[in-house]
């Protein structure tokens, strides 16, 4: 979880609707000469914003985003699973990581927009985080994942989840701020994802990972959003500003069909080159970001089941270990243990358990929601 600093060129002024502050404009990114005092939220009043857990100001400007706000990523903190839920403790835990995030990682501030402690106190993260969620306009430029900060509300979850569950009340409150940003934001319950299906990392865990239609189906209830508007499918919007596993997934797919890709999970001129191609040539506009819509991931993915051999066959099976089923083997061969493998990730996102990979399951396995899993 690491991303250099954004270094300002301080050009175009303006006026900036965000506490009338004066801004640069920088690419697509609006810089604030200061930090001032904000006071708490009287929107979101449970939300305990930077001036109340003590931080330290920003070590540079603050960057609010040009672009659109259009997902949620979920993390844990590979903090230690403390029993203290009080709000003291979430204070420090607060300090601890803005400490962390900028005198080890050298980051400007805190890395994230929001945290949630064991204990369900939810807490400002970035300046200006909580000001921009309020708003609902722009969001702050973070350093929580690299291609995404511009793009994506980045949530912290105190604790460490590959083979344990968060406490209920980390749950609660996680859920209660999804619906928040979402409301805020314009987002839905099914633009909520992992730290990992847009960076090659452990995070968010997989046991908490394994929450993760759950999560979702809570924040569809609290938003009341009928079943009716669920998309067939969200997929991971991969692009070429993003380094990660479900990269590599494409690029094994992409190989398959004849193009020279190593798959290694870096974006590179390669394969933007190798999606314009593969866009063009199915009927889909061509991205001038290579960015995996549901279009282009719809045409890429092959139906296997028994027997199936080959290169999908290994990214089924790369991301599936991914995921935590350890009895997996990437050996290119369909075989019984991919196929139990596949049968749990299909009852984990609502589907039925046939062990058919069809467009749904691949949905599923690389990290996207599918309407089914939202009637849990």
């Amino acid at each position: 979880m690491s991303m250099p600093e954004y270094e300002v060129d301080r050009r175009t002024l303006f006026t900036f609707g965000l506490g009338g502050a004066v801004a640069a404009v920088v690419g697509t990114q609006f810089v604030f000469p200061g930090t001032a005092e904000a006071a708490p939220s009287a929107e979101f009043p449970w939300i305990i914003d930077c001036d109340s857990w003590g931080a330290r100001p920003p070590a540079g400007a603050t960057q609010i985003s040009g672009n659109t706000t259009n997902k949620i990523i979920l993390h844990h903190m590979a903090f230690a699973n403390v029993t203290d839920y009080s709000r003291e403790h979430a204070l420090q835990l607060a300090r601890d990581c803005q400490d962390l995030h900028m005198d080890t990682n050298g980051w400007a501030d805190t890395g994230q927009h929001f945290t949630v402690s064991r204990g369900g106190y939810v807490l400002e993260g970035r300046h200006r985080s909580l000001e921009t969620l309020d708003a609902g306009v722009h969001q702050v430029t973070a350093a929580h994942c690299p291609g995404e900060n511009g793009n994506a509300i980045g949530i912290e979850n105190e604790g460490t989840y590959i083979t344990e569950t968060p406490p209920d009340a980390l749950v609660d409150s996680l859920v209660e701020l999804c619906t928040a940003v979402c409301t805020q934001f314009g987002l839905n319950a099914w633009d909520i994802f992992g730290h990992w299906d847009f960076r090659t990392t452990d995070c968010p865990g997989v046991a908490f990972y394994a929450q993760f239609p759950m999560v979702r189906s809570r924040v569809l209830k609290a938003l009341g959003t009928p079943h009716s508007a669920i998309p067939e499918r969200r997929w991971p919007d991969i692009w070429r500003f993003v380094n990660c596993p479900v990269v590599e997934v494409a690029q094994y797919l992409l190989a398959d069909l004849g193009y020279g890709l190593t798959p290694n999970g870096t974006f590179g001129a390669d394969m933007i080159a190798a999606v314009g191609d593969f866009q063009a040539r199915n009927g889909i506009p061509v991205d001038p970001d290579a960015t995996f819509d549901r279009a282009t991931w719809d045409a890429l993915v092959p139906v296997l089941g028994k027997g199936a051999v080959g290169l999908p066959v290994q990214a089924l099976q790369y991301m599936l270990i991914r995921k935590g089923c350890a009895e997996v083997v990437q050996t290119g061969d369909y075989d019984h243990a991919t196929q139990k493998a596949v049968q749990g990730m299909q009852r984990l996102h609502g589907l039925v358990p046939n062990g058919k990979v069809d467009v749904d399951t691949w949905c599923s396995v690389v990290g996207g929601a599918v309407r089914p899993a939202f009637r849990r």
